[in-house]
């Protein structure tokens, strides 16, 4: 049987991830370490609650001891960290707090993980990483590109990565980073882009958009990336990095008449507000690496991945209106 430990499993891509290989690996054990701020949700993992492969404990991954019993206990064989504080919008008010969760959570997770011995330790990180390409540009992001990060938020993921590889060159540990781009789904969080706009129309509000909405990113439907996960957890080659996207570029306007049409809502909902403070303007990444590697590519489209998350949220109201409350 193989044992996971997931950090951060209570939120959004981590219980995704969670129902994943419960669903695809039926012969695992589960350990879910989360802390159960405010961005995660048991009510995301109420349907496995009382699955016997499967472990909720709350707890702080900068808790060595905790982690290392958890470890040893269970019999760890695999570690994937999607413990982060992830809105920038909250780095730029507090970055101390993305430190300590996002960077120095990481290193204590990694040296339980050293100490105790598992066979392979993923991080979970973001094409925030590479930092901004213009807008008229076709130029992507290649894993070998320079990192330059522009928010608090960002610079504690790349900061984060930088100790997952020097456990790789110092001590051995079989390690994966992957980087992926803007994620979107079920059990998403309402302070991100696509699921603000979708409870802010459901409930009749204005559709907020920073600055002009010319910003683009790329966009991957969860479960895409739950699978790449997968791929890079059980095949990936020791201390590699692979960029994880969509293939669908759509700008923040885009985005929001979209929904519009989706809903059936009034165009004149859409509100541009004062603009993010460092805002990047264009993500996009190159993923041929992990496409010739281990064989990965999107299944979903982006108008199926869409319709189908509009289809959850409207399924789902009491979700998102208990944690707007």
């Amino acid at each position: 049987m193989e044992s996971y430990l997931i950090t951060g499993g209570a939120g959004f891509i981590g219980s995704n991830f969670i129902h994943y290989l419960l669903a695809q690996r039926p012969n695992c054990r589960i350990v879910n370490l989360d802390l159960l701020t405010y961005a995660g949700n048991l009510a995301n993992l109420a349907d496995i609650a009382q699955d016997p492969r499967y472990q909720f404990v709350q707890g702080n991954i900068n808790n060595q001891n905790l982690v290392q019993q958890l470890l040893r206990h269970y019999r760890v064989d695999y570690l994937v960290n999607f413990a982060a504080e992830s809105h920038v919008d909250r780095s730029l008010k507090n970055p101390g707090v993305f430190l300590q969760t996002n960077t120095q959570g990481t290193l204590a997770l990694l040296e339980s993980a050293r100490q105790v011995g598992i066979q392979k330790f993923v991080q979970i990180s973001t094409d925030e990483v590479y930092g901004s390409l213009e807008l008229d540009s076709s130029a992507k992001f290649t894993e070998q590109a320079v990192l330059a990060p522009s928010s608090p938020y960002s610079a504690s993921k790349a900061a984060a990565e930088m100790f997952v590889h020097s456990y790789y060159q110092t001590y051995g540990m079989d390690v994966n980073i992957t980087r992926s781009s803007n994620n979107y789904g079920p059990y998403q969080y309402p302070e991100k882009l696509i699921p603000l706009l979708l409870t802010h129309g459901l409930q009749g509000q204005e559709l907020p958009i920073y600055g002009t909405g010319e910003n683009i990113r790329d966009w991957l439907y969860v479960e895409d990336n739950c699978r790449a996960i997968d791929l890079v957890l059980h095949h990936g080659q020791a201390g590699e990095i692979y960029n994880i996207g969509g293939h669908a570029e759509r700008s923040n306007n885009e985005i929001a008449n979209l929904l519009v049409d989706q809903l059936n809502l009034s165009g004149n909902q859409i509100s541009y507000v004062a603009d993010r403070l460092g805002h990047d303007q264009r993500y996009a990444l190159d993923t041929s690496k992990i496409e010739r590697e281990l064989g990965w590519q999107p299944q979903w489209s982006f108008e199926e991945g869409l319709k189908h998350t509009v289809n959850w949220y409207l399924k789902h109201k009491d979700w998102f209106y208990s944690l707007r409350k």
